[in-house]
């Protein structure tokens, strides 16, 4: 079908300046509030957190065995014909859930946005869902979480978001169909299937071994999404990677035709983010998963990652990131004109795991002190400088060690005729820094102090560039940042 003969079929009004082709959508601007708000959290939560073993791919893995989730589940659960992954569904029961409590969290942490992930690859539709038996409001925790969450979060201020991993769906439960499973009972069928064989690249060539989505299941999938935004109205749809499989591309220019139209019917300003390419430049916003860049982006983007490396979901032996670590990710990202959504897997119950809380707020406190350098701030000149050099690309995260000559800038202007340059020194510091790229407006220079301290900061020029003398930092929350405010350009 052609994108004009999708966007006919969606049914929900369509009218508005986008056509279902690049070139119409290619009139898309991403929205200020998204590059205001720099900083967002994600929410993996669903019944895979119940087993709680691996990651967020239980549901695949517990039918592979090659996987340690096969043997885990063998032992703890039984055969996989007898107790499949439909049967922790009822034990996902959200008990101790308050998504009020959760909206006071992400608004401590400083997050300007909330983006849940409304399905994810299992097939398991936290929304009150009419396409599916398997959704929050009819087994499980028996509540529609995407409409919960969106109420608490917009209460406090916050934007709403959804993520929707079903494109995955097509061959996520494959491995089950594979050996003595429950997955092969045509009375859960509606859960597991397609579970088609397909190749997790989703560029990779047709074959017996990797079989496309068909129509059926294109528009199930679009269908679906259209669903929650007619309820839910969120001003973020994320998609994960697998829409990048060209199979996709025609539901893709009908959706964001739909989705761009409705929203400015609506008032709503929307961002649709994506990986691996598959929407053209300018036309949505892409996503670096467990990355960064390694130079300034002349178009907005994001980088997503979890508060844990192994997992997005809740897992018992999770290896929790230090906040500090985080933080030095998020100011990198900012400086290259990137925003950043960092994920957190609460319990089954509905309870964020205290250490997972703890970086949240520890965030949080942060941001009270420097996030002027972050919130509404732009790429400077250059996004920094120091020896450590930034593997660009997905999952270069582990090797993002900084040092205390590593500094990332960002700025914004100061009325009238200023402008504001915020140096974060990712390492640790020493008690003398000296900043080169600085040292060129050193004439220009009004001031130099600490955000929200009454540290006092001296600073001199010299041949290698700005050097700065630094209160004991014992005192001072780390990243530190320093608030240099110079003569702007346009002074008469």
């Amino acid at each position: 079908m052609s994108p004009e003969e999708i966007l006919s079929s969606i049914p929900a009004p369509v009218k508005g300046p986008f056509k279902p082709s690049w070139d119409s959508l290619n009139m898309y601007k991403v929205p200020k509030w998204f590059t205001d708000s720099r900083f967002g959290i994600f929410i993996h939560w669903g019944a895979y957190s119940v087993p709680a073993f691996g990651s967020e791919w239980y549901p695949r893995n517990m039918y592979d065995p090659s996987q340690p989730e096969y043997e885990y589940h063998l032992k703890n659960f039984g055969p996989h014909r007898d107790f499949g992954y439909k049967d922790f569904i009822p034990m996902f029961t959200a008990d101790n859930w308050d998504p009020d409590e959760w909206a006071r969290i992400f608004e401590r942490a400083g997050a300007k946005f909330v983006v849940l992930v409304a399905e994810h690859h299992d097939g398991f539709a936290l929304w009150d869902s009419s396409y599916t038996r398997w959704c929050a409001t009819r087994v499980g925790p028996k509540r529609d979480i995407v409409k919960e969450l969106k109420k608490a979060v917009e209460d406090r201020g916050l934007i709403f978001g959804v993520s929707y991993h079903r494109a995955e769906h097509w061959w996520f439960f494959n491995t089950g169909m594979k050996i003595d499973s429950d997955v092969r009972d045509p009375k859960y069928f509606d859960l597991y299937g397609p579970a088609k064989p397909a190749s997790l690249d989703p560029r990779a060539p047709p074959s017996p071994d990797n079989v496309p989505p068909d129509h059926s299941f294109l528009m199930d999938w679009l269908l679906r999404i259209v669903e929650v935004v007619e309820r839910y109205r969120p001003w973020i749809v994320y998609f994960d990677w697998w829409i990048a499989n060209p199979a996709f591309e025609p539901y893709l220019k009908a959706f964001a035709a739909y989705y761009y139209n409705r929203c400015y019917g609506w008032g709503i300003e929307p961002v649709i983010v994506y990986k691996h390419g598959a929407f053209p430049k300018g036309v949505a916003v892409p996503d670096l998963e467990r990355g960064s860049v390694a130079t300034i982006q002349d178009y907005p983007w994001l980088a997503d990652t979890s508060v844990d490396y192994k997992s997005w979901g809740y897992i018992r032996d999770a290896e929790y990131k230090s906040p500090e670590t985080i933080i030095r990710h998020m100011v990198d990202v900012v400086s290259k004109n990137g925003s950043f959504l960092l994920n957190i897997g609460p319990k089954p119950d509905g309870t964020i795991p205290e250490e997972q809380k703890r970086i949240l707020l520890n965030i949080g406190e942060w941001l009270k002190i420097y996030g002027e350098s972050v919130y509404g701030s732009r790429p400077w000149i250059v996004f920094g400088e120091g020896p450590t050099k930034v593997e660009e690309g997905f999952f270069t995260e582990r090797r993002l060690a900084f040092t205390g000559e590593d500094v990332r800038y960002t700025t914004k202007y100061a009325y009238p005729f200023k402008e504001i340059v915020y140096a974060t020194i990712l390492g640790e510091p020493k008690q003398e820094i000296t900043l080169k790229a600085l040292g060129g407006v050193h004439e220009d220079i009004v001031s130099i102090d600490i955000p929200n301290t009454q540290e006092k900061v001296s600073w001199s020029l010299t041949e290698n560039g700005l050097k700065i003398v630094l209160p004991d930092t014992k005192r001072l929350k780390k990243p530190i940042t320093l608030r240099i405010i110079v003569k702007s350009k346009d002074v008469p």
